[in-house]
């Protein structure tokens, strides 16, 4: 079970990081190379952001059958999408370049448009991935242990990023990070390798059972059905009129992680090239290493969150980014590689501690009728906030005023995530189980 939820969300978000990470080094000049290169990043960043709109779209929909149909059966179909839009990417000539052999001299306008169609996919596919990894995890835990077994789909970002910058890493070594040869196919191997990845995660989760929890919930919808002429109530209308709080206050909380990631992954990688002039080469390995620490810093904060409560971690961690965003350009801009390793570990270590909890904070918050929408909802909602606007913002900031504006934003942020986060309950000890959640 471990290992399907891991595998899944590190495919999932393999497959969504290279994007990003695409989008900071080799984009702007492909599908926009007439642009001035501070408008081409925009729009860069644009084709990015989209995907961020699509994951509640995502989550409604694949929260809607997860809580139906089932865990397992939903997740594999976010698996299949991603992998299709993934690969398809890969496969995509340029706007003035041809693929392979083939559209020599590119296809024009076309090839931005297709790429946000394979962006929007992306998105959708996981919009409903992550809430259905964590309920696996979640709804399968025994008592008292259920911030260290949703601890393991947490780690999929962590072990994606880290995948992420290795393979960009590899192909910018053996290619050369400035050839032509990487900018005209070198960046597709990240994006074509994934289909080995994909093909392990769909052996893995083809051989998960259901969990239990949703077994009895099904036979329980069923009873319930029959005594009601077949009524059945949508998941997604049923959990914005029972926990429409629940959504609100879990996606402001949620914010600042998307934010704290998307800004220490794609954004800075961006802004290490582009402003401060270090290599590609330089920025994908201190990614590679920061990985690593978050990694750490995820799994310890999910297995002390069994211990001490999942708001108190989460708390802690949006409250110190206040001062940490507003310190983050100031110490980027020195200069110093030693400062750039700095900045990305440091941003990342407080995402992992945050978004270690999280894993088994938004299942116990919901339902269990409507629990894959509610979580997946809420979460994808603090998506578009955090993850899409920030990003997209800073590149426009950076590129017309003070960098400090850019940590100013997120610093904003971080305020409304704390205020949100003060105001969740403690869901450690809520039995899960029972489909219920105490009235607070």
């Amino acid at each position: 079970m471990a290992a399907a939820s891991s595998i899944g969300t590190t495919i999932e978000y393999y497959d969504f990081f290279i994007y990003g990470t695409a989008s900071a080094l080799v984009f702007p000049a492909f599908f926009f190379p007439g642009a001035d290169p501070a408008i081409g990043t925009i729009a860069s960043f644009a084709t990015f952001a989209v995907a961020f709109f699509a994951r509640p779209v995502g989550a409604i929909l694949f929260g809607h059958f997860g809580d139906r149909v089932g865990r397992k059966r939903t997740l594999v179909w976010t698996l299949l999408i991603m992998g299709f839009a993934t690969v398809g990417i890969g496969f995509m000539p340029g706007y003035d370049v041809g693929v392979f052999g083939f559209f020599e001299g590119g296809i024009g306008i076309w090839a931005p448009i297709i790429l946000v169609a394979m962006r929007f996919l992306q998105g959708f596919a996981v919009g409903g991935e992550w809430a259905g990894a964590t309920l696996l995890t979640a709804e399968y835990a025994p008592e008292g242990k259920r911030g260290k077994m949703a601890m393991y789909p947490q780690l999929g970002p962590a072990f994606a990023f880290f995948l992420a910058s290795g393979t960009f890493f590899i192909a910018s070594i053996t290619i050369g990070a400035t050839s032509s040869a990487f900018l005209t196919y070198g960046w597709r191997i990240p994006f074509i390798a994934s289909m080995l990845l994909i093909a392990v995660g769909m052996w893995v989760r083809l051989a998960v059972e259901e969990t239990p929890v949703f077994k009895d919930q099904q036979k329980q919808q069923q009873a319930q059905a029959a005594a009601t002429t077949g009524h059945h109530k949508l998941p997604f209308v049923e959990v914005i009129r029972v926990q429409w709080k629940e959504i609100v206050i879990a996606a402001g909380a949620m914010a600042t992680l998307f934010s704290l990631f998307y800004m220490g992954t794609a954004f800075l990688t961006s802004y290490g090239t582009g402003h401060l002039g270090f290599s590609r080469t330089m920025i994908l390995g201190m990614g590679m290493i920061a990985s690593v620490v978050f990694g750490l810093a995820t799994a310890a904060a999910a297995i002390l969150s069994d211990r001490i409560g999942r708001r108190k971690i989460i708390l802690a961690a949006v409250a110190t980014a206040v001062p940490w965003t507003l310190i983050l350009f100031p110490l980027l801009d020195t200069g110093s590689p030693i400062a750039f390793l700095i900045a990305v570990t440091g941003t990342l270590v407080l995402y992992g501690v945050a978004y270690g909890p999280t894993g088994a904070l938004l299942p116990e918050m919901f339902r269990a009728r409507f629990r894959y929408t509610g979580a997946g909802l809420s979460y994808n909602l603090a998506g578009i906030l955090g993850g899409a606007i920030p990003p997209l913002l800073a590149a426009q900031i950076v590129s017309t005023h003070a960098s400090i504006w850019v940590g100013v934003m997120l610093a904003a942020l971080s305020a409304i995530s704390v205020a949100c986060a003060s105001a969740i309950s403690e869901t450690k000890d809520r039995d899960i189980e029972a489909g219920l959640v105490p009235e607070d």
